[in-house]
């Protein structure tokens, strides 16, 4: 175990075309995220309760796609997928496809604590949900009127999901993108969440990196905690979180292995996306290769948070 470090919370709210629309929303989402999960940390709690506590406020803001305002599949459904894990002695735990649970990370965690699973999916995560007193919530209640209007337009003009994901410089998308958050305690535990609802008008049953244990998340002690967001595909074919750590295994910084981690995904597979980090010490990381990226952290009284690519505003911040 590391030695005491100054707890330590960073948030993301997907990387992606983030339209001006939703630029403010973004920014101010992953604030309060942020805030919540380090709340947790100030308070003497865990690693593990921050990034669920963080990823929850994601869950319940509808400027991103994960929970309430989860965007639609080729059905008009929603399809719910979220995956936590900490670093201690790597537990973690995973639900993919499902339906009507308002706050898809506490499942994820009780796949964790309460069953000897990694990841349960569709119909059997439901089936669990209710074994332990989830509630569950009328999908309906979960849609925004934006994702509807995402779903009519991509499925009228057939959109790609290239178009979902485009590099910096190319035309802005409506779509939304993947939730997380990573976080390291007094005691040097590390822990990550990453939640979505996938891609719009995807087809049914499709899953992408998110609950996928060393693409959509990752995190050991003896190195960091990652969360991953963008081409779930593409993310999934180079295992992009344990890549992070394996390029800090090899002494690279927290910034210097996100951004070498994105690079060799676009070099292999053409990839597009983003990623966190935070390693044992405290000390963080934040790249993506998309037009903008919603994040945020915070560490002793300091906030600091973006979206443009480099882009860093560095606020004071007293814990209430």
């Amino acid at each position: 175990m590391a030695d005491k470090v100054e707890p330590t919370i960073v948030v993301h709210g997907g990387a992606w075309a983030i339209p001006d629309a939703l630029a403010a929303a973004s920014k101010e989402g992953v604030q309060n995220a942020a805030k919540r999960g380090y709340g947790v940390l100030h308070s003497g709690g865990s690693a593990l309760d921050a990034v669920e506590a963080a990823v929850c406020v994601l869950e319940d803001d509808p400027a991103f796609d994960a929970g309430y305002g989860a965007v639609l599949n080729s059905l008009g459904e929603i399809e719910l997928d979220a995956v936590i894990m900490e670093g201690s002695e790597l537990k973690a735990g995973a639900i993919a496809a499902v339906q009507n649970i308002k706050n898809p990370v506490k499942l994820a965690r009780l796949v964790m604590e309460k069953t000897h699973h990694c990841l349960i999916v569709g119909k059997g995560a439901n089936m669990f949900a209710k074994e332990m007193g989830i509630e569950e919530v009328p999908p309906e209640t979960l849609l925004t009127d934006s994702s509807k209007a995402e779903w009519e337009h991509y499925k009228k003009y057939q959109k790609t999901v290239s178009d979902l994901f485009r590099t910096r410089g190319s035309e802005s998308s409506n779509s939304h993108d993947t939730v997380g958050a990573v976080a390291v305690d007094a005691q040097g535990n590390v822990a990550c969440a990453t939640s979505t609802g996938g891609i719009t008008a995807k087809r049914v049953g499709r899953v992408g990196d998110s609950p996928i244990i060393g693409s959509g998340a990752y995190c050991d002690n003896a190195y960091g905690a990652v969360s991953t967001t963008g081409h779930g595909e593409a993310i999934v074919k180079v295992t992009l979180a344990r890549h992070v750590l394996f390029l800090m295994e090899q002494g690279l910084s927290p910034q210097a292995a996100a951004q070498k981690a994105i690079e060799h995904m676009f070099q292999r597979v053409n990839g597009t996306g983003g990623l966190i980090v935070v390693n044992n010490k405290g000390e963080i990381g934040f790249y993506s290769n998309t037009e903008r990226m919603a994040w945020a952290s915070l560490q002793s009284s300091t906030l600091q948070f973006g979206l443009e690519p480099g882009e860093k505003i560095v606020q004071e911040y007293t814990p209430e």
